[in-house]
């Protein structure tokens, strides 16, 4: 799993069959600091995340696949989660 925030969202007029109904996002990895940390990813979004929310992404094929129950969708990354806060050490850092 991934900590990401959302930086912008990806339109595109026409899909593959497997990802009708789903939103495209980019998001940038960041570290549990809220800290950019490494390149931004396409993910797909199952939670309706919005701007600026921090997420986690699942960035694995088949576990991806899993959650989409299509064996066949051709998608890496996808976000099942929006992260409400994160505690380090039992300190609140969001």
């Amino acid at each position: 799993m991934i900590l990401a925030r959302v930086i912008g969202q990806v339109v595109s007029t026409m899909k593959l069959r497997a990802l009708r109904g789903y939103k495209l996002l980019l998001v940038q990895p960041i570290d549990a600091g809220e800290k950019p940390k490494g390149k931004s990813l396409l993910v797909i979004d199952t939670v309706q995340a919005g701007m600026g929310e921090v997420v986690l992404v699942m960035d694995e094929g088949n576990s991806a696949r899993s959650v989409l129950e299509d064996a066949s969708a051709p998608i890496r990354s996808i976000i099942v989660g929006i992260v409400d806060e994160i505690q380090i050490g039992g300190r609140e850092e969001k």
